[in-house]
């Protein structure tokens, strides 16, 4: 029997070992001329076996591409664009920067410093009255996923006004909050379903 797994890796593997037969010869072409129709007509079928790869702008490049990937950049022809080099393959991704921005409390989270930052510059008007009701029910939510399910109003209180350098007052007297659910937290679903039972 003659299993893939005893074949040669494809360089490309969707378009199945038919093509890369038809690569492979096309590679052993002793002619330039002969390797440049070959090249063609392997484009001609490629692109009939991904019709939709015409929706993208650079479709004719792909296929180019694919093609000398698959040919382990052995196949010498007049390619009609400039495709990837090997080394372009091999080169590795420079690493990404990861944002390490300062943050005053990480369980407010970045978004909610930089809320405090708009508030503390923000004139007194309806829009940062609104902005002050948002930001202190979003610390509370926080602080209730933080602290599963602890919620404290003065701590909301105490931390916008220290964040937002005592810009911030909020009068809990007549602040009201909005109603935050607490979840139950079932750890045990086993002895939960028993005591069902025995209702």
């Amino acid at each position: 029997m003659d299993y893939n797994t005893q074949r040669k890796s494809l360089p490309m593997p969707e378009y199945g070992r038919s093509i890369q037969n038809m690569v492979d010869f096309a590679v052993a072409l002793p002619t330039k001329i002969e390797r440049q129709r070959c090249g063609e007509s392997i484009i001609r079928v490629m692109e009939i076996m991904f019709p939709q790869m015409r929706e993208s702008a650079d479709y004719e490049q792909k296929l180019w591409d694919h093609l000398a990937i698959m040919s382990r950049f052995q196949l010498d022809i007049d390619y009609p664009f400039e495709v990837t080099k090997e080394e372009q393959l091999k080169r590795k991704p420079g690493q990404m920067k990861y944002p390490m921005s300062h943050i005053n409390q990480k369980h407010y989270g970045h978004l909610i410093d930089e809320l405090f930052d708009k508030l503390k510059t923000m004139p007194d008007c309806d829009e940062r009255d609104e902005l002050i009701r948002l930001t202190a029910n979003q610390m509370k939510r926080n602080l209730s996923a933080w602290n599963h399910g602890s919620m404290d109003d003065e701590k909301v209180a105490s931390d916008i006004a220290r964040f937002t350098d005592n810009k911030v007052q909020l009068d809990l007297d007549n602040f009201k909050f909005e109603t935050i659910k607490e979840k139950m937290m079932i750890h045990d679903n086993g002895s939960q379903k028993n005591k069902r039972k025995r209702k």
